[in-house]
């Protein structure tokens, strides 16, 4: 198997091609200790079809992109043009994951600085994403990149 940093990376846009990988992919938004009320399949499956649900669409404000390298899919990012509460049109990173071998070689920040891209073409000033609590790693990677958290949701399991 090759390094994951070997070779350029290349992000393009996700094809029917990639559901595979995709689906693969998603089984990574769930490596972290997951609250009891869900479970990681739940989490993958709901992430893995968002993505080909978004692929099939063909929407040009709701994308699904690859990263590659060496021709291997070795992360992947979905995002997509949303409105908020307040009535503030946005960018929202709905999924962001890479392979376990290709954590830490610079993948994520690829695919961060894609999604900051993709939002400033369409004019928009915020870009936002969602993470579980508990899910601590991807929280430091994204308050290092800039981000700050603005609502958090609680809830109580009844």
């Amino acid at each position: 198997m090759p390094d994951a940093q070997d070779g350029p990376l290349l992000i393009r846009a996700a094809s029917r091609t990639d559901e595979a990988a995709l689906m693969v992919l998603a089984e990574q938004l769930a490596t972290f200790d997951v609250p009891g009320w869900r479970t990681a399949e739940e989490i993958a499956t709901a992430d893995g079809h968002a993505m080909i649900d978004a692929i099939r669409a063909g929407e040009e404000d709701d994308e699904v992109f690859v990263a590659e390298r060496d021709g291997a899919v070795v992360g992947c990012l979905h995002i997509l043009a949303a409105t908020d509460f307040f009535g503030r049109r946005h960018g929202h990173v709905s999924v962001i994951a890479t392979t376990a071998a290709a954590r830490g070689t610079g993948v994520g920040r690829a695919l961060m600085a894609y999604a900051e891209a993709w939002t400033r073409q369409r004019r928009l000033t915020l870009l936002t994403l969602n993470v579980f609590a508990a899910n601590t790693g991807p929280i430091r990677f994204y308050e290092r990149d800039g981000f700050t958290a603005e609502i958090v949701k609680y809830l109580k399991v009844l």
